[in-house]
């Protein structure tokens, strides 16, 4: 079962990359992995965060914990860095979660408005 304490650390630790993740924005992406990725293609980026939810979709399927979270920290990573990329952060998601909490999950899914399937 997951600590109760770990969402105080596991807070501070989201803004601390995301801190490291802004900070990266305009260095040369010959010489930083995020830099190339908030500054490169974004087809690039989007298809690593494909590959990631992937992996951990594999993960899940085989059951191994470890396995589960050293994907899930790669696939939140990105996802942070898709989120700076268009000038969001955990702030703005926060707030839409917060925004849904108390409501039935159907509920609030059956609530956004639906695209016209005509």
């Amino acid at each position: 079962m997951a600590n109760p304490d770990h969402g105080a650390t596991g807070g501070s630790v989201l803004a601390q990359l995301e801190s490291v993740i802004a900070r990266r924005r305009g260095l040369d992406p010959e010489e930083s992995y995020v830099a190339s990725l908030l500054d490169g293609d974004e087809d690039r980026l989007l298809k690593k965060i494909g590959e990631e939810a992937t992996e951990v979709m594999l993960a899940a399927k085989s059951g191994n914990r470890e396995e589960i979270a050293e994907e899930s920290a790669d696939l939140l990573f990105h996802l942070m860095v898709v989120l700076a990329r268009y000038d969001l952060g955990l702030a703005e998601v926060r707030a839409v979660l917060e925004s849904r909490s108390g409501r039935s999950g159907l509920a609030e899914k059956n609530s956004r408005t639906q695209p016209d399937s005509s």
